[in-house]
This record gives structure tokens, C-alpha cells and sequence, in this order.
């Protein structure tokens, strides 16, 4: 017959080990809150440095004045518009992408406007140093922002599938900590510096 001690001595090791799995597992959510935070910030930075980029180009004087301008204005908005952290500074409570996709998209297209093939070429083929620099810079920080929002959507996507589980859920592992969503603008490089 099946001691008492030895019914007890199970039930001790069932409730440990469950325990442990739920601490493992709400440990592992906070980091991956963590990241999807870190990934927020770096792609902020990244959209901060391709609108310095572009407004570099902007008053470079390689650009015609019309195009100078268009891009200027998108570059500048796109700097003045930041990411939300929340008021009261609570780190898991989540940050807002402060509905600058709009904003953001808008530079994209400035960009694709302004910088045709032959207005590329052009800029390259000049004895102005300052527009290549420029046009180079631009270029990489645009390919920074592509990285930096797929990043993003990686970590989004990894804590979505996480807080999906009935674990989780039952449980209530995610405390109150926002559900992170993905960022959507259009990032597209202009075709011309893409080569």
C-alpha cells in the first residue's frame, strides 16, 4: 500500500516543479517584453538617424530647391514626432509608436520623390563630396530602419505567440503589461540608392 508520506513527498515535487515552470515562464515573458522595449527604442534611434540623414541631403544644395524643401519638411517632422513612453514611467505598460507611422511614411516618400535615378547619378557624378556623403549615409540609415522594424516585429510577434498560450493566460503571467503591436510605415528606399 502507497504511504502517505510517500503520496505527500509526490504532491511536494508536482507543486515545485510547477512552480517552477510558471516562474521560468513569467520570467522569460518580462524579457521578452523587454526586448520588444529595446527594439522600440533602437528603432526610434534608427528613424531619428535617417531623418538627420535626409535633412543633411536637403541642405546639402545637391538637391533642386523644390526637392530640397519637400524632403527638408518630412525630414523635420519626422524628427519633432518621438515615441510615447508612457506617463507614469511604467516600463511595462508598453510604448506607443505615438501614431508617427503616418509621419514616418511620409519622409519615405519625400525620398522617393526627390532622389529619381537621374537625380542620384547626378549627385554622385558631382564635384560636391558633401551630397555623395550624404546620399551614402541616407542609404544606410534607411537600410538601419528596414533592419530595426523587422527586429521589432520579430520580438512582437515572439511575445504575441508567448501570451497566446493557455499557461499564460490562466495564469496571468502578462500582469497588465500591454500587448505590444507591430509598427507598420512604408520604409522603402528609393530604387536609386539601393544599387
Amino acid at each position: 500500500m502507497i504511504d502517505v508520506l510517500q503520496v505527500a513527498t509526490f504532491l511536494v515535487i508536482v507543486l515545485i516543479g510547477v512552480a517552477w515552470y510558471l516562474s521560468y515562464s513569467a520570467a522569460r515573458l518580462d524579457r521578452l517584453h523587454a526586448k520588444v522595449e529595446g527594439a522600440m527604442w533602437a528603432l526610434d534611434a534608427q528613424l531619428v538617424r535617417r531623418a538627420e540623414a535626409a535633412l543633411e541631403l536637403a541642405n546639402s544644395g545637391s538637391l533642386e530647391p523644390a526637392s530640397a524643401l519637400l524632403v527638408a519638411d518630412a525630414a523635420t517632422e519626422s524628427i519633432e514626432r518621438t515615441t510615447e513612453q508612457p506617463v507614469d514611467d511604467d516600463l511595462l505598460d508598453g510604448q506607443h509608436f505615438g501614431g508617427r507611422e503616418h509621419v514616418e511614411s511620409d519622409l519615405s516618400q519625400a525620398l522617393r520623390a526627390a532622389l529619381t535615378e537621374d537625380v542620384v547619378a547626378s549627385v554622385r557624378a558631382g564635384d560636391d563630396d558633401l551630397g555623395a556623403e550624404a546620399l551614402d549615409r541616407l542609404a544606410a540609415s534607411g537600410l538601419r530602419v528596414q533592419l530595426a522594424r523587422r527586429f521589432h516585429h520579430d520580438a512582437t510577434r515572439e511575445v504575441r505567440r508567448v501570451r497566446a498560450k493557455g499557461v499564460v493566460r490562466l495564469f496571468r503571467l502578462a500582469g497588465h503589461a500591454a500587448l505590444p503591436e507591430p509598427v507598420e510605415f512604408d520604409d522603402e528606399l528609393p530604387a536609386a540608392l539601393s544599387r
